[in-house]
């Protein structure tokens, strides 16, 4: 049995039906978070996707981490292939009653990633120059595509914290499914199946975020998250 499935009680709804297809492991997450206006966020999300909202208010984030052992079910895990940095930009959307997360980008070095996750999931990658780089516990993401830029040094605190059930911390994390749209306009839910995120709380230092200008967003969240590691299917 993969790790992802060896508990499955925190789920808000069932296993799927039918076998995992994909296996992989993202480590040393950070989860940043900003305001964004409603309106703004509406007319670039499906009319059939519902904006999920936390005290009332929208919010997009910035998520870089690293991919580890990325394969197929069956199939052997090719380093060349399978292990990459990520950054990728995301909101929060519902769909019957299922809470999820919608991608406007997420950006790899990897050309093969780039083409396997656009042909056969639909999902908005782009590649680019994507580099990841540890530290002394310090981890230093940088990205660029075209004009858009990314640079920032973040740092884990040391021990996991303990987020309540109905706090932001849970509500921005704890999602098992991702919502994408086809070429040809079919919108599509891939469920996705892990553990409880183990979070820390963290600081960081931004130097440059380009990734976000073309949203209109507001104050960033007090609240930055990291997570050190974490088995999905």
């Amino acid at each position: 049995m993969h790790p992802a499935l060896t508990n499955t009680h925190h789920r808000p709804w069932p296993l799927p039906n039918g076998s995992w297809l994909l296996r992989q492991q993202w480590l040393n997450l950070a989860f940043i978070h900003w305001e964004i206006d409603y309106q703004d966020l509406r007319q670039r999300i499906p009319e059939s996707l519902e904006i999920d909202l936390f005290d009332g208010k929208a919010w997009i984030a910035i998520v870089p981490f690293d991919m580890k052992g990325v394969s197929l079910r069956y199939f052997p895990t090719i380093s060349a292939i399978s292990n990459f940095p990520e950054i990728n930009v995301r909101t929060y959307v519902i769909r019957d009653g299922k809470p999820g997360v919608w991608f406007f980008s997420l950006d790899v070095p990897s050309r093969f990633a780039d083409w396997a996750a656009r042909t056969f999931f639909n999902l908005p990658y782009r590649h680019g120059d994507v580099k990841i780089e540890a530290k002394e516990g310090v981890f230093h993401y940088t990205s660029q595509i075209g004009e858009d830029r990314f640079d920032a040094r973040y740092r884990p605190e040391p021990s996991d914290t303990a987020f309540g059930k109905n706090s932001f911390e849970e509500w921005c994390t704890e999602r098992y499914c991702l919502y994408c749209q086809s070429n040809k306009g079919h919108l599509y839910r891939t469920e996705v199946q892990h553990r409880k995120w183990p979070l820390q709380n963290a600081e960081i230092d931004i130097r440059k975020n380009s990734l976000l200008d073309r949203f209109q967003v507001g104050e960033r969240h007090p609240s930055l998250l990291y997570s050190e590691s974490i088995d999905v299917v």
